[in-house]
């Protein structure tokens, strides 16, 4: 690679098990390459400062801002966004929990806070209450006031925890 910024380089990243190949410069952002060149949309862009979390994906597991990193970065990692947690026509814990106790209103930012909450309970699935809740407080939501996102989150990790006993 030279010097240039903008030259362009092959890159491969393995989106929800699926190698996408894309010519990019070295400086995209890992949701930009998510959202334009893999066709991932569920993940949305919002501060593009790391600071709300609606961009958050998983990165080899753990929960990262995709907008704060460059898509280069990311080959050879396992990526998974929002449309990686579901099976088929069945719905994530976490989804059928978000839907059952209404912990989304305009769905801006409820992709980020599915993978952070995914990401975390599937690490540590009896992560206390209050440390769970300052998980959550990282990402932002303006319109719900997080009691039904509290609430979904909690009946997804019993559910979760529940399929692995």
């Amino acid at each position: 690679m030279s010097g240039n910024p903008s030259d362009k380089v092959e890159i491969a990243l393995d989106v929800n098990g699926r190698v996408h190949h894309a010519r990019v410069e070295p400086r995209k952002t890992l949701v930009d390459v998510i959202r334009d060149d893999c066709g991932q949309t569920g993940t949305h862009i919002g501060c593009e400062h790391g600071v709300c979390g609606a961009c958050t994906v998983l990165l080899d597991g753990e929960p990262v801002r995709s907008c704060l990193m460059f898509a280069v970065q990311a080959q050879g990692c396992k990526i998974r966004t929002v449309e990686g947690l579901q099976s088929g026509n069945e719905l994530h814990p976490m989804q059928q929990a978000f839907m059952d106790h209404h912990a989304l209103q305009c769905g801006f930012c409820t992709p980020g806070f599915l993978m952070l909450a995914v990401g975390v309970l599937e690490k540590r699935p009896d992560i206390s209450d209050e440390e769970m809740l300052d998980v959550l407080s990282s990402n932002l939501c303006r319109c719900t006031g997080y009691q039904n996102i509290i609430k979904a989150v909690k009946a997804a990790a019993h559910t979760m925890k529940a399929a692995d006993d």
